[in-house]
């Protein structure tokens, strides 16, 4: 049985990605992390979903590199979190720096203590244009490095860049992912605020795919 790390935020690619390779038989091991965002609600819902599938989950407490990220909407409260569409700059505000780098850095050390073959991100092609650590040369250069980091040979998967959202879950109905349980907002209230942009853009994603949205939102 093939062993994979999955980086695990708690959302929607993520979980659906989660669906996938349960579906493919593999053994999965589920990993979130604590950066100190604003919306660590996220965590929990990662929690349950791995309670759901009766998976292994793991959460790794970054919370001190926080104060090297600078302003930004998800780690800063001073910077607000974008409301409505995403646009170039609104989008930008969300970047933290580096970070898909460090949680794959973290994944990476786990799955090679694992003796995992792969690690697994749900970076899709809705993210290319702004978050630079979701291009396709981002992560081919990187699972170049993670095949020599170690005499245990671990790479670096991301099937779903070439898919947007709404395909993304569309196969997540497919696979009966508990799409309830998921969480997107970045705002990190008890509820989804409705406003900001992922909120927007899980709205549409819905909404594109014909599949009903069991989300509670604010607005």
């Amino acid at each position: 049985m093939q062993r994979t790390v999955l980086i695990h935020s708690g959302g929607i690619d993520s979980t659906v990605l989660l669906g996938k390779l349960l579906a493919e038989g593999r053994e999965v091991f589920a990993l979130s992390v604590d950066y100190g965002q604003r919306h660590r609600r996220e965590i929990e819902a990662a929690k349950q979903i791995a309670d759901f599938y009766k998976i292994k989950h793991q959460v790794a407490d970054l919370r001190a590199l926080s104060p090297l990220f600078g302003a930004n909407a998800l780690t800063d409260a001073k910077v607000a979190v974008p409301e409505g569409h995403y646009e170039e700059i609104s989008m930008k505000a969300t970047v933290v720096p580096n970070r898909n780098m460090l949680l794959i850095s973290v994944a990476t050390a786990w799955a090679i203590s694992l003796r995992a073959s792969s690690v697994a991100y749900g970076a899709h092609g809705g993210d290319h244009a702004i978050y630079p650590d979701c291009r396709p040369a981002f992560a081919e250069a990187l699972d170049q490095a993670m095949r020599l980091a170690d005499w245990h040979e671990v790479s670096l998967e991301r099937p779903f860049v070439g898919m947007d959202k709404a395909a993304i879950v569309k196969l997540g109905a497919s696979l009966q992912v508990p799409m309830h349980l998921t969480w997107s907002c970045y705002v990190g209230g008890a509820k989804h605020c409705g406003k900001c942009g992922t909120c927007v853009e899980r709205k549409e994603a819905f909404l594109k795919a014909g599949i009903a949205d069991p989300t509670e939102y604010l607005a």
